[in-house]
């Protein structure tokens, strides 16, 4: 099959023939149909999560497709099933799965990050009994791999961890995919956005999809403020820097809550004197399991939520490799996907 693949961290990705994977007994393999290009997969070529990564190594986390081989312990799965997958997938048997928080289990696994992922034509997948998906069969595909990840990331963060109510402020620091999803969901609860990044073209599509308030990187602080007649309720650093995460911060109403979704390198300064002193919540909001894939996917199929209008440019393998580690990586405009069946400049 043919796969990015790179072989250092910051080192040269490149489309390359490698072998196709085999299922685990308890997995299966899908063929990708898209797989989301994810500021996360940026993290990891870094190496800003060293620990997890072998080489030579294949990224990849957000995907949808079709099953074409099952492992012998599989019980709930068939070829041709049309699936997606949370990126954490989950044990099901640690105290954190117990309880319900596969987002958060002990022994989690991730496609491209734990092992090979989805920038791949195929990709093989453990533990599917317990994590797989099904897709229905009116949604894209395409629209369904951008789902498994950021999409459901920020519709938890802001719905279950935020509990964001209507007619409140929210302030979303990065609008990239993430950023902008989380600002889908929060104009969805009846909440009241301000949007910040440095980039216009992301800022306009912030302000179609409900942004009342569009800032660039000047004087965000102050401005917030002013907008919002002393600080926003919530803030959610979706693109995870220490700028941002300031910013956020000092944004803030007293009493307001941060939650932090954007993946932060090792050694970001965050300012507790100041959740201290005005008594801030300051939470992390990580993946989501199974079943509230399910349930995203589900309201998206009946149009209850809208997120194709997030939909961002569709790449073949080479396109992708560009744009994972250049300024297209961390700069793209919505839900971006890899087509790795597509010829090259077709996607």
């Amino acid at each position: 099959m043919r796969a990015l693949q790179y072989e250092e961290f910051g080192g040269p990705v490149e489309v390359r023939d490698v072998a196709d994977p085999a299922p685990p007994p308890d997995g299966v393999v899908v063929e990708v149909a898209a797989s989301g290009l994810c500021r996360s997969d940026w993290h990891g070529w870094m190496g800003h999560d060293d620990a997890v990564t072998t080489f030579p190594h294949v990224p990849g986390h957000e995907l949808a497709g079709t099953v074409v081989a099952v492992g012998a312990d599989v019980a709930g799965w068939s070829p041709g099933a049309r699936v997606t997958v949370p990126f954490i997938v989950a044990c099901g048997t640690c105290r954190a799965c117990r309880a319900g928080n596969e987002q958060v289990c002990l022994q989690q696994w991730q496609p491209g990050f734990h092992g090979w992922g989805s920038h791949a034509e195929y990709v093989a997948i453990p533990r599917a009994d317990r994590n797989l998906v099904a897709v229905p069969e009116a949604l894209d595909l395409a629209v369904a791999a951008g789902l498994g990840c950021r999409f459901t990331t920020a519709w938890r963060a802001v719905v279950d961890v935020a509990a964001v109510q209507p007619g409140e402020w929210v302030s979303v620091h990065g609008c990239g995919g993430l950023g902008l999803s989380v600002i889908l969901a929060a104009q969805s609860r009846g909440a009241r956005v301000i949007a910040v990044d440095v980039d216009e073209n992301r800022l306009a599509q912030a302000h179609a999809l409900g942004a009342e308030v569009v800032l660039g990187p000047d004087d965000v602080v102050d401005r917030v403020r002013e907008a919002t007649d002393g600080g926003t309720d919530v803030s959610v650093d979706a693109v995870g820097n220490e700028e941002a995460v300031a910013n956020a911060l000092h944004g803030l109403s007293a009493g307001g809550r941060h939650v932090q979704v954007g993946l932060l390198p090792a050694g970001v300064h965050v300012p507790m004197e100041d959740v201290i002193a005005r008594e801030l919540s300051l939470v992390g909001a990580h993946g989501a399991p199974a079943r509230d894939v399910a349930g995203v996917l589900a309201a998206v199929a009946e149009g209850t939520v809208v997120p194709q209008r997030l939909a961002g440019g569709r790449l073949d393998l080479a396109d992708g490799a560009r744009a994972m580690v250049g300024s297209v990586g961390t700069r793209s405009a919505g839900l971006a996907v890899i087509e790795p069946h597509a010829a090259a400049g077709t996607a």
